[in-house]
């Protein structure tokens, strides 16, 4: 079992960065796209905003960890066993950055 903790090498390394960059930015744009008929986008009113920009907020944030599950899912099958160990530090900057997001989202 010693054979299993394969060090990977700073080009793997980038490589995994820019695939997670790449995987971010299509993933933002393709949620935006889908949720932009939720929530109201000038939220200085008198009316209550709170509850439809509550929505959008609720569904972005499942919609994205539906599709990172789905991602870290075929990832952890489809790549040889030296570079698995990569997925779950991106998962977790993925989980990180969700909340990172919203900030764009309602800010366009």
């Amino acid at each position: 079992m010693a054979d299993v903790q394969q060090k990977n090498g700073p080009l793997a390394f980038w490589a995994g960065a820019g695939l997670f960059v790449v995987f971010e930015v299509v993933t933002y744009y393709t949620l935006k796209f889908a949720t932009s008929g939720m929530g109201m986008p000038d939220q200085m009113q008198p009316e209550n905003t709170i509850v439809s920009n509550w929505v959008k907020a609720v569904v972005f944030l499942l919609l994205y960890l539906a599709v990172l599950v789905v991602a870290v899912l075929v990832l952890s099958n489809r790549l040889p066993r030296r570079y698995r160990g990569q997925i779950m530090g991106w998962f977790y900057v993925a989980l990180a950055l969700a909340f990172v997001l919203l900030w764009p989202l309602f800010n366009p």
